[in-house]
């Protein structure tokens, strides 16, 4: 499978159209990657919505075990888990009807690619959300 991320007018759009942010693997610890990206995109304006199983809050959101347990819907189910982990994300991204799974800078999964292509979900691999973020929207208001 021969894949390409969305261009980066689609990727801005997405960006600025985004609600809700189900972070997968978010950290409750701050010095961790996944805990300052989403900190920072929380402070741009987007809603996180914390999916971890060990942890009760994060950044002053409740915290969910799994995707299925979130009781709203989600637009974007942002990833921070190893890729041999992606496929079994991808399919509960799909169950919640999710619009965009998007898998952070370093994690790449064909598998996960296509699971999200087939259930009608915009895929992003290897990508950072909040350089994304910082490159395409800048200090545009959301």
């Amino acid at each position: 499978m021969t894949f390409e991320n969305p261009s980066r007018d689609e990727i801005k759009e997405l960006l600025r159209s985004a609600g809700n942010i189900a972070v997968v693997g978010l950290s409750d610890k701050p010095d961790r990657t996944s805990y300052m990206v989403s900190q920072a995109m929380q402070s741009r304006g987007y809603r996180i919505i914390p999916v971890n199983p060990r942890a009760d809050e994060i950044l002053g959101e409740k915290c969910y075990a799994k995707l299925a347990d979130i009781p709203e819907p989600v637009d974007i189910v942002n990833v921070f888990r190893r890729s041999e982990y992606c496929g079994e994300v991808a399919k509960e991204a799909a169950e919640i009807k999710a619009n965009v799974l998007w898998l952070q800078l370093g994690v790449v999964s064909d598998e996960a690619a296509q699971i999200g292509e087939e259930h009608g979900m915009t895929v992003i691999m290897d990508r950072c959300i909040k350089v994304e973020d910082s490159i395409l929207l800048g200090k545009e208001q959301r």
